[in-house]
């Protein structure tokens, strides 16, 4: 091995130090390639070294959910049983990657702080049923920093989410004014979890977007955007016709301006990828006859894909942004490749601050967590004024039917919420720098694949032998997009590299004796961590950091009977032999 590249294993090493010592693994080589930029001449917004240690966060939660999710267990069970191996597999990923934050955290410069803006995970998605409950996840206002600065930022994140008269605005110009500059993110740590619970060889990845400003969220929310992403030389070509290229556009308009920006293109040689499957019909079937009725070819499940693999379309909405653009096949002719349709807030926000580093423009709108209506009636919806006299008026218009008292209750809730939480319902059709305070930002995209995704051609977890195990991930900015194949040596077994990724209440549950081990401070944070990400939907904060904990709001079908007897044997067993350290907790 050459001496350059031992210095670069070694500063790698040193970078992410506290991430690869917290899970028990070492470095054992890198693999860097630079698809866009140089190395070290155009420096993201966090630095070189942070960008390594958040690389190597993102590898290794891929890594340990990868190898300790129960990848593939659901294959084939019921549907109860498939929910529960996606929990865990979720809860697995959620827990490493946020143990990664805390770790590399303590790097952060003193005045520095991550906040978690959007979380994938908060509730059932198309196809679920209501019971199945929210996946563990990290959620909206989890804090990274040193001691005092995460203690300050986490009592205005509670008062946003508490009291209802403390706004955005206030808790923004409070951080201002401190002097404290928070990195606001977007989190997917398992994208396509169904696939890896059924062991689909293609798609499960690990997500983070990190900016240089938190997002304008102000409450836990996810939701569904309508969201249509096109080359920017396309939005150029249509304003040329004098004609607004956003989501609300009618799509020939749309090839319109795709065959004035690339003549040589065929309109069969457009492919629209969006979500497919029985469960989106009602939604989108609109928008495929609108495609198809053009000559336009909509994207089918097992479609081959340029770079020769199969797409999928039961889920993924994030992926395929990276191929949105002109390709060539080997008959030298052109095709274009866009997405369009729908997708859940976190992925459509995350897909749309890749706009600037792939040279692309996304166009969103807020739709509901209801599956009732098409695209474009949705978007009327999003738009009524829930506390106008004749709301039900206004929504039997866009429903085409008589909404009943709880249809009426339950919208008006909808778009309250959405409200509440900052979704700019202000705008028909918006862009993700709406979304952010100071309009102009900074963003660092960073995703490490489990499986193979077909859509960028990054190979999944490899085993390679004697516990060593390559990760491939990127790191995508406006300046440049760096890939890394990062090879992992576990320096415990298997079955003790298992504990290390595992939450504590897991091992717990796994057999591990609580009343027995050592018990550290550290436990305390461990426990409101891994309670904050297994049943958000649970939790009730009060006072400065108390956290009032409902087992039984939680459907057995989420968490099993068995589980929470024992989540509430071990608080209240920590309650009562350790009150100092958690006082924060109550146990409903």
């Amino acid at each position: 091995m050459s001496s350059d590249r031992k210095d670069l294993i070694a500063q790698w090493v040193y970078d992410a130090r506290a991430v690869l010592g917290r899970f028990h693994v070492w470095l054992e080589d890198v693999e860097e390639t630079w698809p866009r930029g140089e190395p070290e001449v155009t420096l993201p917004f966090v630095g070189a070294s942070l960008e390594r240690s958040l690389m190597v966060a993102t590898a290794i939660t891929a890594l340990g959910t990868r190898l300790f999710g129960r990848f593939g267990e659901g294959r084939g069970a019921e549907k109860a049983e498939v929910n529960r191996v996606k929990k865990e597999a979720d809860a697995i990923s959620a827990y490493a990657m946020s143990e990664a934050l805390w770790y590399l955290s303590r790097g952060l410069p003193e005045n520095h702080a991550i906040m978690v803006s959007l979380g994938e995970g908060l509730m059932p998605k198309a196809g679920e049923t209501p019971e199945m409950g929210s996946n563990p996840l990290l959620g909206f206002g989890r804090v990274y920093a040193r001691a005092e600065v995460a203690k300050f930022v986490g009592s205005r994140v509670r008062r946003l989410i508490n009291v209802e008269s403390y706004k955005w605005e206030q808790f923004w110009d409070e951080v201002n004014r401190a002097g404290i500059t928070i990195w606001g993110a977007a989190v997917d740590t398992l994208e396509n979890t169904s696939r890896f619970a059924k062991g689909a060889q293609t798609g499960p990845m690990c997500v983070l977007h990190l900016f240089d400003q938190p997002l304008n969220v102000a409450l836990p929310y996810e939701g569904y955007m309508g969201s249509l992403c096109l080359p920017t030389s396309v939005i150029e070509a249509a304003g040329r016709r004098s004609v607004l290229a956003n989501y609300l556009t009618p799509r020939a308009k749309i090839v319109e301006a795709i065959r004035d920006a690339y003549p040589d293109i065929e309109v069969e040689n457009i492919h629209v990828w969006t979500l497919g499957g029985a469960s989106r019909t009602k939604r989108l079937h609109r928008l495929w006859e609108e495609w198809r009725s053009l000559g336009v070819h909509v994207v089918e499940d097992g479609w081959t894909l340029p770079n020769g693999l199969k797409s999928f379309t039961e889920s993924g909405t994030y992926a395929p942004t990276y191929l949105v653009g002109v390709s060539h096949d080997s008959d030298g002719q052109s095709h274009l490749f866009l997405c369009d349709g729908y997708a859940a807030s976190a992925e459509a926000i995350q897909a749309a601050s890749l706009d600037p580093i792939l040279d692309q423009q996304t166009s969103m709108c807020v739709f509901s967590s209801n599956f009732e209506i098409s695209h474009e009636r949705e978007q009327t919806l999003m738009q009524l004024d829930p506390d106008a006299e004749d709301f039900a008026d206004d929504l039997r218009k866009v429903l085409e039917r008589e909404p009943s008292d709880a249809d009426v209750t339950a919208y008006r809730l909808i778009i309250q919420h959405a409200a509440a939480a900052g979704m700019p319902l202000d705008k028909p059709a918006f862009t993700v720098d709406d979304l952010f305070p100071e309009k102009k930002w900074r963003g660092l995209a960073l995703s490490a694949t489990m499986s193979l995704d077909p859509y960028s051609g990054m190979p999944g977890v490899e085993d390679l032998g004697s516990n060593i195990y390559r990760v491939t991930v990127r790191a995508a900015t406006r300046t440049h997009i760096r890939e890394a194949r990062l090879s992992f040596r576990l320096m415990e077994t298997l079955e003790e590299s298992r504990r290390v990724f595992s939450p504590l209440l897991d091992r717990f549950y796994a057999g591990e004796s609580y009343r027995d081990r050592p018990v550290k401070i550290s436990d305390s944070g461990r426990i409101r961590n891994e309670l904050q990400t297994w049943c958000s939907e649970a939790l009730e904060h009060f006072a400065e950091d108390g956290m009032r904990v409902r087992l039984d709001d939680v459907e057995d079908a989420v968490l099993s009977a068995e589980k929470k007897k024992l989540v509430r044997d071990v608080c209240s067993w920590y309650k009562q032999n350790h009150p100092t350290w958690f006082r924060w907790l109550e146990i409903v």
